[in-house]
């Protein structure tokens, strides 16, 4: 994510770039999924609330930093703990490593289990949505899948009391639940 991709006052984000491996070192690239030009997520308040801290997380790094920050406009750029000679700038993208390091310590903090991934956390999302009666349409869209079918037939795999809901709504809609 890059920061002039975020909308504070709407709560949403723009997808425009992704940072891939290539060869032993990671890049941005532009993001092309679905014939998308303009992706775009709407989050809650709260997260937002997380990346204005990251905001100023990354400003306090810059100021410490000065003339050795690179400025790329990345949310989640490399800070500047533990800079090897030849490693990756500061405010450049971060290697899978580190993310994967301080994903573990974040994850040990929190107390979630080991095997609890980063992609879980869009996973419980998207379940909780459509747990909660969220339209499959809207849920779909906002995590860019192509189909709202695809996104049912990968997270909606718990849905027997809203199948039973639906079933009993109806039957009351036609009037067949009198009939004993």
């Amino acid at each position: 994510m890059k920061w002039d991709l975020v909308h504070w006052d709407d709560c949403a984000i723009e997808l425009e770039w992704v940072v891939v491996e290539v060869g032993n070192k990671s890049v941005l690239r532009r993001l092309a999924k679905d014939g998308d030009d303009d992706a775009i997520i709407y989050v809650d308040p709260a997260l937002m609330a997380v990346l204005k801290v990251q905001r100023e997380r990354q400003q306090m790094w810059k100021e410490k930093l000065g003339s050795l920050w690179v400025e790329q406009g990345l949310v989640f750029a490399r800070d500047g703990y533990m800079l090897r000679r030849g490693g990756i700038a500061p405010g450049g993208v971060q290697d899978a490593g580190q993310v994967s390091a301080r994903w573990r310590t974040t994850r040990k903090w929190l107390d979630l289990p080991d095997r609890f991934r980063i992609h879980d956390w869009r996973r419980s999302k998207v379940t909780n949505d459509l747990d909660a009666g969220e339209n499959p349409v809207e849920v779909a869209a906002n995590v860019r899948h192509h189909s709202p079918g695809y996104t049912m037939a990968q997270y909606g795999k718990r849905r027997v009391q809203g199948a039973r809901k639906l079933a009993s709504g109806t039957a009351h809609r036609i009037g067949s639940g009198r009939i004993a």
